[in-house]
């Protein structure tokens, strides 16, 4: 009887087992003790840079913006900034490099775990720093005024929704890459332009038409919202409509990176 060697193998009974999850991430906490400074840097020095850059730039200029003073608007928007930097990007780089060239994937589905475990894990993982870097902008923000509230208490959450979703939106970019080398289009032709375009410097409501609809399909546009009201309070259903919209697009985005990825290691 023959064997067919590139069959696809079985799903576990138990979907999302929990000590498969902590297995990945325990092995990313572990890998990210090596590298924690550097990420950690980048990952908040960036954004400060904008913060300053911007808030204290265009703020000569521009006192108040949409009823903010502009170092307020800036410094709640530029977690838009955060979450791309901390969430799509490592993941995009991440996981590309670990399958293609440091093939450590191949040796974690070695173990008792399958893809949607793995790619789970890595987004929660990256999801979580996100949470704790998103807290960095609005922190600098307050040495220069901006007031704090409790509802700000609610912005690591909003920073990791959004990151997980990011992260997943990384991870299927990096499954659907055939070099490291094509990311410069993601960058550029996508990521880029919606960091851009998120209500971050400037509302939206100051754009074409055309923009502000597209502007309302931008994930980061509803972080920065979201970020916004709960530095400055809720705005009823709207919230709930940018919520949902979060939401909405890590589940979508979790299960494509789910589903390429199981076709980039799984045969």
């Amino acid at each position: 009887m023959t064997t067919d060697v590139h069959r696809r193998p079985q799903r576990r009974l138990g979907r999302l087992e929990l000590a498969a999850l902590r297995g990945v991430m325990v092995r990313e906490v572990v890998n990210f003790s090596s590298f924690w400074k550097a990420s950690t840097f980048s990952s908040t020095v960036d954004p400060t840079i904008y913060l300053l850059a911007f808030g204290f730039g265009f703020g000569s200029l521009v006192s108040t913006v949409g009823g903010y003073d502009y170092i307020d608007f800036v410094g709640t928007g530029i977690v838009a900034t955060t979450v791309l930097f901390s969430g799509a990007f490592p993941a995009m780089y991440g996981t590309f490099i670990k399958s293609e060239f440091q093939h450590t994937y191949d040796a974690i589905l070695a173990a008792p775990v399958d893809v949607e475990e793995l790619v789970t894990g890595e987004a929660l993982w990256i999801g979580g720093r996100t949470g704790v870097y998103g807290c960095v902008p609005m922190l600098v923000a307050m040495v220069f005024g901006l007031n704090p509230s409790w509802g700000m208490l609610l912005v690591p959450f909003i920073a990791a929704l959004a990151g997980f979703g990011w992260a997943t939106a990384g991870i299927l970019i990096a499954a659907r890459a055939k070099a490291i080398e094509s990311f410069s289009y993601w960058q550029s032709g996508l990521l880029t332009p919606m960091f851009l375009v998120a209500g971050t410097f400037f509302p939206l409501d100051q754009l074409p038409q055309w923009a502000q609809v597209a502007g309302n399909f931008n994930p980061l546009f509803h972080c920065v919202q979201l970020v916004r009201h709960a530095a400055f309070g809720f705005v009823g259903w709207a919230d709930v409509g940018h919520l949902a919209f979060l939401i909405g697009f890590a589940l979508i985005c979790w299960r494509l990176a789910i589903r390429m990825m199981e076709k980039r290691l799984i045969l």
